[in-house]
Order: structure tokens, then sequence, then C-alpha cells
């Protein structure tokens, strides 16, 4: 099932609710790609191999691409958070509560935004419509268990995969390059870490870019009163509109996040930025093609973790690196705790 752009258009001019849930969510992506995409392009400003601002055109490009073509490729990851959680049942009552669950993650997201923390969208998304569903549904019968899981695989996967990539592949470099000047291998690696920065962007909007259409398109169902569609194709249209929202979001900037993450953790040189970006970026491919949920924050970050414990431990600065782990293990009973309330709160109130 979908819907063509004139019936969307239509039924957003006479329905004031699939108005106000468009508003939300196109909110939720424009803060998505604001405070999310930095993590793209951090190592890259970081290790001075590109201007901020060109960096975050760059992004907001990037992102425009990989939101299109990944969807146009696999679906997979937007089908898992359509079905991740049961918004069956009144229609009605049920797009109020998907109405404050994206509520709830705007204002989580600003939050984490505002003091510089690369908390997750993705997990921020996640945690704040099962809390919504919870609401709705009375109890855990509002997740599905078995949907849900892919988000716990994808935890370890991006972990494991992020850290061990970055290792290895930084290593990897290390070992080709081995005895060659540097003054000749420095430009070399400007340029491609230009381009393993783009290719993060790429993966962000095709990982992210799929979460947020699931939920856009679970909206536009519930708005029509449709409470019980299980299968669905992503409309061109959404496609352009939703990549184009987060391009938007991308070019307001996140220089705090940048900081934190590409300067504040460890201190790279270009062939370690150009590990770690590539380590990000193929463990983002392989999440996407297998429809698991991850989170590119929690990647990359994981990534450039790898690249300085191949250097030396001591060379990354673990007390960053616990304060953004605590905002991760946070913000799933956060933001879960704030959807099921803002859920419970709007219910009674609409």
């Amino acid at each position: 099932m979908t819907i063509t752009l004139g019936d969307f258009l239509s039924q957003l001019i006479s329905n004031p609710a699939l108005l106000i849930t468009v508003i939300l969510t196109l909110g939720v992506i424009l803060v998505n790609g604001w405070t999310d995409a930095p993590n793209a392009i951090a190592t890259c400003v970081s290790t001075r191999s590109l201007e901020p601002k060109k960096a975050i055109i760059m992004a907001a490009v990037f992102n425009f691409f990989g939101v299109f073509v990944m969807t146009m490729v696999s679906a997979k990851v937007a089908q898992t958070i359509y079905k991740m959680v049961d918004f069956g049942g009144d229609p009605k009552k049920a797009l109020v509560a998907l109405c404050a669950a994206l509520f709830a993650i705007v204002v989580w997201a600003t939050a984490a935004w505002a003091f510089g923390i690369p908390t997750s969208e993705s997990h921020a998304l996640i945690a704040g419509i099962s809390g919504a569903a919870i609401a709705l549904q009375g109890g855990l019968s509002g997740i599905n268990g078995a949907e849900w899981m892919k988000v716990v695989y994808g935890l370890f996967m991006s972990t494991i995969l992020g850290f061990g990539l970055g290792f290895a592949s930084v290593r990897l470099i290390e070992f080709v390059c081995k005895g060659i000047d540097k003054r000749k291998t420095g430009p070399v690696f400007q340029k491609a870490q230009v381009a393993g920065g783009a290719a993060m962007a790429f993966m962000h909007g095709a990982q992210d870019g799929q979460k947020f259409m699931g939920v856009f398109m679970l909206g536009v169902f519930l708005a029509k009163g449709e409470a019980n569609v299980t299968d669905f194709a992503i409309p061109v249209w959404l496609m352009i509109l939703c990549s184009a929202v987060m391009a938007l979001g991308t070019s307001i900037g996140g220089y705090k996040i940048i900081k934190t993450v590409g300067m504040g953790m460890v201190k790279l040189e270009k062939y370690q930025g150009f590990a770690a970006d590539l380590a990000g970026a193929i463990s983002l491919l392989m999440s996407s093609v297998w429809g698991v949920p991850v989170s590119t924050t929690h990647t990359k970050t994981t990534a450039i973790m790898g690249v300085g414990a191949a250097k030396r431990v001591s060379s990354v600065n673990w007390s960053i690196v616990k304060e953004m782990m605590a905002a991760w293990v946070l913000t799933f009973p956060g933001c879960g705790i704030v959807g099921y309330v803002m859920a419970q709160i709007f219910m009674r109130i609409f």
C-alpha cells in the first residue's frame, strides 16, 4: 500500500490531524539532520581536511542522495521501524499517541544538542515510539518483540563492527604505507578523508532517512483511519521530501557535536580520520542491507575509538567516551519514559 502525492496533499488540507503529524515528523527529521549528521563529518573537520562550512554543505548533499538511493535499492530498515510497535486499534487515539512520541523525541534531541552531547536520534526515535505504543496498548503488547530484537542486534553489531573495523583499517593503512614519506601520503589522505566524510554522510541518510520515513507512513495511515496496514511502499515524493528536510537540518550545522566527536574524543591524523570514516560507512552499509536499524552516531564514535585504540589506548579521551556512553544508555529508558508520559497526557487532553 502507498499514497500518491496528490492524495497526500488533498488530505493534508482537509485533515488537521494529518497536518500536525506531518509537521512533527518533519520536525524530528530536521532535528536529526541538525544533530546526527555532524557526526558524519566530524573527523573530516577535525583533521582540517575540509572547512566546517564546506563539510556541512557536503554532508547535506550526500545525506540527500543517501536517503533517495538506498530507499530505492532496499527499504528493509523502514519496514522494521514500522513493524516494531503496535499502533493498532482506535486510529484517532493511536495518532495522538504517535504525535506525543514525536514531540518527546524533539524535546530530547534539542536538549542533548544544547549540551553538545552526541546522543542518537535513532535510539531516541525507537525509544519514543515504543513508550507511546506501550501507553496506547496499556502494556508490553504494544511492542513487537521479534522486530525490536533487531535493535538489540544493531547495538552489538554497530559496536563490534565500528570498533573492530576502525582498529583493523588503520592498522592496514599503516602497514601498506610503512616507509613512505608522510609528505607524499598527506595530500592523498586529505582527499581520501573528504571522500570518507561524503560516504559517511551518504550512509547516514541511507540509515536514518528510512527510519523516519517508516514513522511518516505510519502517521499518514493513522490519519486516514487505517490502523492495521502491515505492508506498504515508500513513494518517491516522500524520499525527496525526507532527504530535503534532513539536508536542511544538516545545513543549519552542529559545530558543538563536531567538536565533541571529532576533536575532543581523540586527536586524529588524516589517514586515521579516513580509517574511521571507512569503518563507519562499511558498518552502516552492511546494517542497511540486512535491514538492521543502527545508530549512525554510535557506529561512527565506536569506529573513532577503534582507530584511537590502535594507536594506543591512552590516546582516547575516555572521560568523553564515558559521557557519550552514559547518554546512549540513558536514551532508551529516558526518551521511552518521556514518550510514555507524553502519550498519556496527550490522550487525556485530546
